[in-house]
């Protein structure tokens, strides 16, 4: 039962309750969770919106890493984003507003890569990473269940081409988020967890430590850290 796996969950992480707690500015940012829209959709760089320069973050990972349900959990909204068990459903730069309008904040859902992506969507996700002055963090997720493979490593690689500029500066950061913790033995947790930093680490040195997350669990486990980083990227925490 989930009920049963979550606590096995907890108890691998030895984690307290007192862990998911976030910054007051943190809370605010996503507090109305009825104000969180879709703005628009971008299938190519010339129909990428400006949305007057406000904070962005973009979230990619493999085909069903459990994206759609990270995003609808983290804005608080159980359909905004369409989730599907078919993999590659997300084909274009999804935009999101967090807040009132004018929103406080982007997030962005890219399309998929692995197996089931296309050239002209890692093209399109490759533009956007060079032209959006307004991108403050990149978030890649990783399934608990099956770890890192050799797609998700070099991924790790190529963007951490963008890090940094010729100019020799940093343009946005590189966040790392495992995803569907619930799913993995309490037994095997700690091992799988320190099997996948070290991955990470491997194929990125820049890239930031992961963040635990569970969708399914009853709270959903590691959401409100997650806000707060993202707050935290996008200066409003």
């Amino acid at each position: 039962m989930l009920c049963e796996r979550s606590r096995f969950v907890l108890q691998g992480l030895k984690c307290r309750r007192t862990f998911a707690t976030v910054s007051t500015a943190a809370e605010k940012v996503f507090s109305d969770t009825n104000s969180a829209a879709f703005l628009a959709a971008a299938g190519n760089l010339n129909s990428v919106p400006q949305l007057h320069g406000s904070p962005e973050v973009v979230v990619t990972g493999r085909a069903n890493v459990g994206k759609s349900t990270l995003f609808n959990t983290v804005l608080g909204r159980k359909t905004l984003l369409h989730t599907s068990s078919k993999a590659g459903r997300t084909r274009e730069l999804n935009f999101y507003r967090v807040g009132k309008e004018p929103g406080k904040l982007v997030m962005v859902d890219a399309p998929g890569y692995g197996a089931r992506g296309k050239r002209e969507w890692g093209e399109l996700f490759d533009g956007y990473l060079e032209t959006r002055k307004q991108l403050k963090r990149v978030y890649i997720l990783f399934n608990a269940k099956h770890g890192l493979n050799e797609t998700d490593s070099l991924m790790l690689q190529h963007l951490s081409q963008y890090l940094i500029s010729k100019a020799g500066t940093q343009p946005f950061t590189l966040q790392s988020v495992i995803t569907k913790v619930d799913l993995v033995p309490s037994n095997q947790l700690a091992a799988t967890i320190a099997r996948m930093k070290k991955d990470i680490f491997a194929a990125a040195p820049l890239c930031l430590p992961p963040l635990l997350t569970s969708c399914e669990m009853d709270p959903p486990f590691g959401i409100d850290k997650l806000r707060k980083n993202i707050a935290g990227a996008c200066g409003l925490a």
